[in-house]
This record gives C-alpha cells, sequence and structure tokens, in this order.
C-alpha cells in the first residue's frame, strides 16, 4: 500500500471508530485484534500525526471500559452457568481461577487482567456475578483501560519516533513490537495462572 494511501487510511475520520470497534470486541471475543488497533494508531499519530494521540488513548480507554462493563453486566443479570459455553470444563476451571484470584485482591486482578484477554473476560464476569460494587467496580476498571490504552499506543507511537519510513514502516514494526510484547507478559503472568486453560475464544 502506499504511504500516503495507508496515511489516509489511519487518519480518516473512520479510524477511531474501527478501533473502538474492535477493542470493545475484543472483551468477548480475545481473537478480535484490539491491542493491534491501538498500536497501530499510536503508529500512525506520531508518523502522520493523525489521529492526536490523546485521542487515541481516550477512545480506546472509553472503548475497553464498556467492554469490560458489558462482561460484568452478563455476570451479574445472566451470571456464569445459564449458557451452555460457560458450563464447559475449561471455562468452568477458567471461572474458579477468576474466583480465587478476585478474592486476593479485586485492585490488583483488574489491573493485570487487562493485559490477559481470557482472563479479562472470566474475572469481569465472575466480578459481575459475585456482585462486586458497582461504583467500585467501575472505578477501577476505568482506571485499568486507561493505563492499558496508553500502554499499547505509547508502544506505537514509541516505534514510530525512532523508526525512519513514515507509516509504512512505523505501523507493522509497532505491531509486530506490542505482539512480542503481549507475548512475553503472557509468559510472564502464565506462572500466577497454571490452572487456566488456552486462550481460545469461549463465545
Amino acid at each position: 500500500m502506499p504511504t500516503d494511501l495507508l496515511a489516509d487510511v489511519l487518519a480518516g475520520p473512520w479510524a477511531l471508530a474501527v478501533m473502538c470497534l474492535l477493542v470493545f470486541g475484543d472483551a468477548f471475543l480475545v481473537v478480535i485484534p484490539g491491542e493491534v488497533a491501538v498500536t497501530a494508531l499510536g503508529a500512525a499519530s506520531v508518523s502522520t500525526g493523525a489521529p492526536p494521540l490523546w485521542a487515541v488513548i481516550v477512545c480506546a480507554a472509553a472503548a475497553a471500559a464498556l467492554g469490560d462493563i458489558a462482561c460484568y453486566l452478563i455476570g451479574r443479570f445472566v451470571g456464569t452457568e445459564r449458557w451452555g459455553w460457560m458450563r464447559a470444563p475449561r471455562v468452568r476451571r477458567a471461572l474458579d481461577w477468576a474466583r480465587r484470584r478476585l478474592d486476593g485482591g479485586m485492585a490488583t486482578v483488574l489491573f493485570t487482567a487487562r493485559f490477559v484477554p481470557f482472563a479479562r473476560l472470566a474475572i469481569n464476569l465472575v466480578a459481575g456475578a459475585s456482585r462486586v460494587h458497582p461504583p467500585r467496580y467501575l472505578a477501577l476498571v476505568t482506571v485499568a483501560a486507561l493505563g492499558w490504552a496508553a500502554y499499547q499506543a505509547s508502544v506505537g507511537a514509541a516505534v514510530a519516533a525512532v523508526l525512519p519510513g513514515g507509516p509504512i514502516v512505523a505501523v507493522p514494526v509497532s505491531v509486530a513490537v506490542a505482539i512480542g510484547l503481549g507475548l512475553l507478559i503472557d509468559l510472564i503472568t502464565r506462572r500466577s495462572r497454571r490452572d487456566l486453560p488456552d486462550e481460545t475464544p469461549v463465545a
């Protein structure tokens, strides 16, 4: 794709909207590349000047928080056993793991789970089913989403700041770096969640 065309696409009026849809959908289906979209727009912000980095962070944080809250509401009003996929042995193990982690401290686990897709889904469902106090949950999940969005966008922005070649170089490299960091985070956190099954979509 020519550099000018790629820049136009990333800076277009629908770029932020598409990113928000991907981030929101990522709350339910872990195969949706929400993190990749945020990182790509973070790189585009530095390479082309649009969209503004602050807008990428704020929009990504809002979409992430709304996605987590939607999972919380499902857990609160539907529970964690009504639908068939919720009763699968692998999912039950994930939900049991989430309950144990929440019992150990909600703030820490919400911040940690924000960076681990399948763990994030389980934690938010269980938080709703456990009827965690809504104002406290809302405050914590909002701060966690803002930190996650700032991190993802900053990865792209940092790569774009040091690499020449404009968005056609910065975007794919920043995405590769973000994926690599994500795998590293997952490897580090896996030791604390050894009983959590493979992170595959359940919806």
